[in-house]
């Protein structure tokens, strides 16, 4: 049986060493192919008792400090991630038939790296940032935030809102990768990066 035009072979010989590096090559392929926002990830995290969640959510910064992404720190990521500060993210790029799989502890962002990444998005994002209470009962429906961000805007016409406390940023630093390719008749190829000693990583493949 012929496989599909992307079912390329992933071969531990064709990897680069460092997976920030591999990643950087698969989420421009991915780019070059037409996909809508690669940036987009799902997230996973977890209460301090093991109860999961998960949600899409934009990578802003994807190099080898970390994957960064933003939220409100008192929505139900932000509040699970304070209380169990490890995270999962998941790059699936369909065209490609290929996942990206990273898990690793989280931490914030500084409230002035927060700041600029705030102050770096249109002025309306700002806006919904304020008047939204990320996660919590809307009793008013979308007119009340509607109305909210209306009285905001009137509230700062002419100047700039300020930076809400309680929105920023976190960043996963990973422990481990997983490179996804998908194959002819499920034996899929898998290949993980688990970190070492001094910055080293370890490739091995896993079973599909």
């Amino acid at each position: 049986m012929t496989e599909p035009e992307f079912a390329h072979p992933l071969r531990e010989q064709d990897v680069d060493p460092n997976p920030f590096a591999q990643f950087d090559r698969w989420f421009t392929e991915a780019a070059q192919a037409g996909v809508r926002m690669p940036e987009a990830a799902a997230v996973a995290t977890a209460t301090a008792d093991g109860e999961p969640s998960v949600r899409r959510v934009l990578v802003k910064e994807t190099d080898a400090g970390g994957f960064v992404f933003y939220t409100n720190y008192e929505s139900r990521k932000g509040s699970e991630l304070s209380a169990n500060p490890r995270a999962a993210l998941l790059f699936y790029w369909d065209p490609l038939g290929r996942q990206v799989r990273i898990e690793g502890p989280v931490e914030r962002l500084t409230a002035a790296e927060s700041a600029a990444y705030v102050r770096s998005r249109p002025p309306g994002s700002q806006l919904s940032a304020l008047a939204s209470p990320q996660s919590q009962v809307v009793v008013g429906g979308r007119d009340e935030l509607k109305a909210r961000v209306a009285e905001l805007a009137a509230q700062y016409a002419g100047g700039e809102p300020p930076v809400p406390d309680n929105w920023g940023g976190f960043r996963i630093d990973p422990e481990t990768f997983e490179f996804w390719q998908h194959r002819e008749d499920r034996l899929h190829d898998r290949l993980l990066y688990r970190r070492g000693p001094a910055g080293s990583w370890a490739i091995e493949r896993l079973a599909p």
